[in-house]
């Protein structure tokens, strides 16, 4: 998921957005179907060209279809944006929302099943041949909802010419909570007056912080919520304490900035060696790559009872509102941009992970890793990976969490208080569901 925002003013959010969410049907040549396409742009790089690229390929070998890319803001002006387009009965055909948006758009009836679409042999075969990992977050019920498409894992990006500085080893990252903290230590920078010019460690705490977080509290061995959807554990041990070594970091380590941590200027601290180790999505590895003037790591988030992170990022859904010539048109354009050479692609070009095992056996994508070895760990971590926070009414339950990790964060409530009043709040929206 990450950080190239984009000026809000650009993009209205709820019922104020629906002159800029009802799509325009302007007249297409005899037989084409037009596949209006809504794309979050929440990730640094120049994606817009990648996209409008994509899209011109498919309409050149598919003559009779036109994808119209429609480039919608964040990931949570473009939930809003599909959702109010969706009420006024004019939604975008495809759509690439967070793959835990899938609860609410089955409940607000504004999505089909993809299974729908299975027909052949071959069909088959290639929905069978995404990451287990990914399909956590794309099925319930039986039915599959989403396909993965731009998603991503956690990782541990340092700067190696800051470990060698403070006498570490650049080849390693931390592979505990307690090396983590060590490290970040000798990473921390002070003047003489005690003012910290590098911190060692940075978590962002806005944008996705209930993601981040989610990191700890895998390790700390939790799950936040059931695989209904209909339940969550904020409240658990684990994820206390989960919490509390995240406050510890500042409060008592003082290893890591006080307070909210921006998620957008998290990588501008990083290339700025104001902070020496960062967690973001693997989806900024691209934007890392052209931007670090100097040598970088990339590790797996250290462990503490386990390994772990969650899943992220977005998957394509077809409108169930579309025509039947839409939705085939959709579904015909979701096939061909995740076969395993573009998949490999697109990853190569985004540092999203590939999101299917055989796309790391193209000839591009070996040859990528062979060079550029970073370009692998997020894969590797899959094998440790959970899925992603979602529920029903998913927004409303995650701000719940977001609100309870600023509380602690910030001092005005301790870890057990701040997880305990989340846990309430999500409980009072979910029990309905029960």
């Amino acid at each position: 998921m990450l950080g190239k925002r984009l000026d809000r003013r650009q993009f209205l959010s709820g019922t104020a957005a629906l002159a800029g969410t009802t799509i325009a049907k302007p007249a297409l040549a005899q037989g084409a179907t037009e596949v209006s396409f809504f794309y979050p742009i929440a990730v640094g790089g120049p994606i817009t060209k990648i996209i409008d690229g994509y899209a011109a390929d498919f309409e050149k070998a598919n003559p009779s279809i036109r994808v119209k890319p429609i480039y919608s803001g964040t990931y949570q002006e473009s939930i809003t944006k599909a959702l109010t387009a969706h009420k006024s009965g004019t939604p975008p055909v495809t759509s690439v929302l967070l793959s835990t948006d899938m609860f609410t758009l089955i409940d607000e009836e504004a999505i089909v099943p993809i299974d729908g679409f299975i027909k052949t042999d071959d069909d088959r075969k290639w929905l069978a041949s995404f990451f287990p990992a990914f399909m956590e977050n794309s099925q319930t019920g039986a039915k599959t909802w989403g396909v993965p498409f731009q998603r991503s894992t956690i990782v541990l990006y340092y700067n190696k010419d800051l470990f060698k500085e403070a006498g570490l080893d650049p080849e390693k990252g931390p592979a505990t909570w307690e090396e983590q903290a060590a490290f970040a230590e000798r990473l921390t920078k002070r003047d003489a007056s005690g003012n910290t010019s590098q911190w060692g460690v940075q978590i962002p705490s806005s944008g996705f912080p209930y993601w981040l977080f989610q990191g700890l509290t895998t390790q700390a061995g939790a799950i936040l919520m059931n695989a209904e959807g209909d339940r969550t554990f904020y409240d658990k041990p684990e994820v206390v304490e989960a919490l509390q070594y995240w406050v510890d970091l500042s409060r008592k380590h003082k290893v890591h900035p006080p307070g909210i941590v921006e998620w957008g200027t998290t990588p501008k601290d990083f290339f700025e060696r104001k902070v020496a180790m960062m967690w973001t999505t693997t989806g900024n590895l691209t934007n890392v790559k052209a931007n670090a003037k100097f040598p970088f790591g990339v590790a797996m988030l250290p462990a503490h009872k386990r390994r772990g992170s969650p899943t992220g990022g977005g998957n394509f859904y077809i409108s169930k509102k579309a025509s039947a010539a839409e939705q085939a048109a959709a579904f015909q354009f979701i096939k061909w941009i995740t076969t395993p050479e573009r998949a490999a692609q697109w990853s190569i070009d985004t540092g999203y992970v590939a999101v299917r095992p055989d796309a790391y056996e193209t000839e591009a994508m070996k040859k990528y890793v062979a060079d550029f070895p970073a370009a692998a760990v997020a894969r590797d971590q899959l094998k440790f990976a959970v899925a992603e926070l979602s529920t029903h009414e998913n927004q409303r339950v995650t701000k719940a969490l977001n609100d309870g990790l600023q509380a602690a964060l910030t001092g005005t409530k301790t870890a057990e208080q701040a997880m305990k009043d989340a846990q309430a709040e999500a409980e009072r929206i979910l029990k309905q569901y029960r």
